[in-house]
């Protein structure tokens, strides 16, 4: 990383936003499957049997999603799984 921030000291937003720009660079869309998969709503579907289907669409519109699903309103009491996971996803990416 090009500073000496601390990531985990970053507002919510500003650090979900470096998160997905990493992936977003990288292409890479198993990112977003995998916040996807640990949000409320898709374990709760899974654990009831429900199919959770394939996210579909470009790379754009999933991280378009993703931004409104992961916004700081949207996430609650998960802000801190979250926000551990982006910091874990720069670091491991960017080095």
């Amino acid at each position: 990383m090009a500073d000496d921030t601390v990531l985990e000291d970053l507002p919510y937003d500003e650090l979900r936003d470096r998160a997905f720009a990493v992936a977003e660079e990288k292409h890479d869309y198993g990112f977003f499957v995998d916040l996807f998969n640990h949000t409320p709503a898709m374990l709760d579907a899974s654990t009831e049997g429900g199919d959770l289907g394939a996210i579909s669409g470009s790379l754009v519109e999933t991280i378009r999603a993703a931004r409104q699903v992961f916004s700081s309103e949207s996430v609650g009491d998960l802000e801190p799984l979250f926000r551990a996971r982006f910091a874990t996803y720069i670091r491991e990416k960017s080095a």
